[in-house]
């Protein structure tokens, strides 16, 4: 029974001190505190918001934009700003009046965020008298007045003269400090010149990020796919975004990196899929691109959210096999390689008359494809850059498991210090049941020739020849060259 009502009255002290901090921030009062002085203080939080708007980058930042309308008293006054991101970046905010531009001046700015905590509620009673609940043989409940005089690897309490290296029960504590608060907070010391205002705080944070993600469908025959691209959105802020105006910035902005303070653990993120959701406004931006949902949506804390991006159908899409060699191969006599792997590749064109035209956030491309049962299975995925319209996209999926070839290096020659002769025989086999064809491209060192060879070469670059053979179904093809190197 002593418990309970010891238990209870901690409790009622701890409502009351709540319930009086819930009537301070619906209107104007004064206050005689470190932060404040003896001035009137005014307090907001969420339930003042009227709008709210994110602008979210690639790069951990993102832009909030948050309208309160709050009741202010005229002259000086403190304007306590609550429910902003824990992770917010303080360098970055400015505060305006949107019906009264000039009547209201930000004399001094401050973040608060020495947050509640058991621990930080302990650290603050370090010296200070508390109490400890005992319980006694015959298992009632007791209570003891002590001193906190450490926390260094654990509490030490005096008690009677004696010294209790931590303490079995439970410890109660008369009072929350002052300096402590519930959530991280912006406090301005402002000069009102008007009546009331609605304000707009504007502010960078960390802690929120998007990557886009796509679904590609391939057609059975191979040449041509579907495109869904998806706008994936974590929030690790430490602030929810109610009904909120969505953009997204892609691009590389350049920002300057320091030392911030380390984000708290977060819960794991629930996955939300909009599924029928409209695509994302898209129009240029400075030298980057912005994404505007055409609705509003809610931002949860440790929330990833999905939205959609973009959508394509009868995409046309080339697949391409490739074996490429390495510069070493002309520089010293090598062994033959078997049964090498071609590396496959499908290649379309990001332009409105193939179905997209749409600059391509970078990001994550899925590739997706019907067996004969009609089931999709996945058959690989590559990352893209960002991908301006009317660009090539070029995604690798991984290895043709019937498409093998040989190698073999047929001659090698110096003709001098720095010149070499190399002559190469490549087979080709390909096992499928279609005709295909393969790029054998070759990385190229010093300057080059191409003396002899069974099949023309394309000079793709400086340091590249490409040769393109046809792979009939279940056959083999061979190429054979020789080249003059000098290094």
């Amino acid at each position: 029974m002593n418990t309970r009502i010891i238990l209870a009255f901690s409790m009622a002290a701890l409502l009351a001190h709540t319930v009086c901090a819930g009537a301070q921030q619906k209107g104007q009062f004064r206050l005689n505190d470190p932060v404040a002085g003896n001035v009137h203080v005014s307090q907001t939080t969420l339930s003042d918001q009227t709008d709210v708007a994110v602008t979210v980058y690639n790069n951990d930042r993102a832009l909030v934009r948050d309208r309160r309308a709050i009741k202010f008293l005229p002259g000086e006054s403190h304007l306590k700003f609550m429910d902003v991101a824990s992770a917010i970046l303080p360098q970055t905010v400015s505060l305006r009046s949107l019906n009264a531009p000039g009547k209201i001046q930000i004399l001094e700015q401050n973040y608060e965020y020495d947050l509640m905590s058991p621990e930080m509620l302990m650290e603050k009673y370090v010296g200070r008298e508390v109490k400890l609940i005992n319980k006694s043989a015959d298992y009632s409940f007791y209570e003891q007045p002590a001193t906190l005089l450490s926390l260094n690897n654990g509490p030490v309490y005096e008690v009677d003269g004696e010294i209790y290296l931590g303490h079995p029960g439970q410890v109660v504590l008369p009072e929350i400090p002052e300096e402590l608060i519930a959530k991280p907070t912006l406090v301005w010391l402002l000069s009102n010149d008007g009546a009331d205002h609605e304000v707009e705080v504007t502010y960078l944070t960390n802690g929120l990020n998007w990557s886009a993600d796509y679904v590609v469908t391939l057609g059975s025959d191979e040449k041509d796919m579907d495109i869904e691209g998806w706008v994936t959105l974590n929030n690790r802020s430490g602030a929810a975004y109610t009904n909120a105006q969505l953009k997204l910035v892609a691009g590389d902005v350049n920002v300057v990196r320091e030392m911030e303070r380390a984000m708290p653990k977060m819960a794991r993120a629930d996955m939300l899929m909009a599924a029928g959701a409209p695509m994302m406004e898209e129009e240029a931006f400075a030298e980057y691109h912005l994404y505007t949902l055409s609705r509003r949506t809610t931002i949860k804390q440790n929330q990833s959210k999905q939205v959609s991006l973009l959508s394509g159908s009868d995409v046309a899409v080339e697949k391409r096999y490739e074996f490429r060699g390495q510069v070493h191969f002309y520089s010293s006599p090598i062994d033959a390689i078997k049964n090498q792997n071609a590396d496959v590749f499908l290649v379309f064109q990001n332009k409105e008359e193939n179905g997209l035209g749409m600059p391509l956030p970078a990001g994550v491309m899925r590739v997706y494809q019907e067996d004969s049962s009609g089931m999709l299975q996945f058959s690989g995925e590559d990352r893209i850059q960002h991908t301006p319209k009317n660009e090539e996209v070029r995604l690798a999926l991984g290895k043709a498991f019937d498409v093998v070839g040989d190698r073999t290096q047929t001659d090698f020659r110096t003709l001098g210090a720095r010149t070499r002769e190399v002559a190469f025989k490549i087979s080709v086999r390909n096992r499928k049941d279609t005709d295909i064809k393969v790029d054998v491209v070759e990385p190229m060192p010093g300057d080059w020739n191409v003396v002899d060879q069974s099949h023309a070469h394309v000079k793709r670059d400086a340091r590249t020849a490409v040769f393109t053979l046809d792979a009939p179904a279940d056959k083999e093809a061979t190429l054979t060259y020789r080249i003059r190197v000098t290094y």
